[in-house]
């Protein structure tokens, strides 16, 4: 059982994490929360560096529930599995409605260890993708900290022994935070056996504290929002270290003719 040392200052408790209302909390936290969106922007700056000299095509986010990406990039197509405000399209990441060969770019933003069935997304975006084209995903990293905390401070499930497909249906609830490190980390071979034409080019792992610091989506931010720039500049200092600490991994594939 994980342990709940931040119960007493949780944010507005969630009823139904698969409700559609969610998003909307989702958002109003985000927009609340100084360290959080922050941290956000820094992301969607990956996203936006990714994007830049890729061949001629669509930009796809999946997944893009409360997020602001769009502010970011207004050309980007945003998706989830259900509307609500923000959202272009309503498609599962396991059926993409896109012609092959029509997208350049594939955003995911804590999305992929929510993704029941894994082999079909790949395969889906490997369909869909232009030759060069990209997918850049964030998702929470296995480092020694992150297994710690993840496992034990976090709701939803941490197990870094189970295979890649996750057996719950739920929007929000079906999830295994280790998902990325099996993927790419303890079943690599296995993946570039089995993708190919989908080239791992970059897992680099980051972020340590500012996620922490900002309370997520549950927990009220922890310090001021003056510290964001003091917290961040420490994480810069500790940049060696990442592969110990950091709390994210950026993961970019490129599509190639292969």
């Amino acid at each position: 059982m994980a342990i709940d040392i931040f119960k007493l200052i949780r944010t507005k408790p969630v009823s139904d994490l698969n409700d559609p209302e969610t998003a909307n909390l989702h958002r109003e936290i985000i927009n609340k929360n100084t360290f959080l969106k922050k941290v956000y922007l820094d992301f969607y700056k990956e996203f936006y560096d990714a994007s830049l000299n890729l061949p001629k095509g669509q930009l796809v986010e999946i997944g893009s529930g409360a997020g602001f990406l769009k502010e970011i990039m207004p050309n980007v197509i945003t998706s989830d599995v259900f509307h609500s405000k923000g959202i272009d399209m309503v498609f599962s990441a396991t059926d993409l409605p896109f012609d092959s060969n029509s997208v350049s770019a594939f955003f995911l933003n804590n999305v992929l260890h929510h993704i029941n069935a894994p082999r079909t997304f790949f395969s889906e975006v490997r369909r869909c993708l232009v030759p060069g084209g990209k997918i850049i995903m964030i998702e929470p990293y296995s480092s020694l900290m992150g297994r710690f905390l993840y496992k034990n401070f976090h709701h939803e499930p941490f197990d870094m022994k189970a295979d890649w497909e996750i057996k719950d249906s739920g929007r929000l609830t079906a999830a295994n935070l280790a998902l990325a490190w099996i993927i790419f980390f303890r079943d690599r071979e296995k993946f570039e056996k089995e993708f190919p034409n989908l080239r791992i080019k970059r897992l680099i792992p980051h972020t340590p504290f500012r996620y922490q610091v900002s309370g997520g989506l549950s927990v009220k931010q922890l310090l001021p929002a003056f510290m964001h720039d003091i917290v961040k500049g420490f994480e810069a200092v500790l940049l060696p270290l990442n592969k110990y600490i950091g709390m994210f991994i950026t993961i970019e594939l490129e599509k190639n003719n292969q």
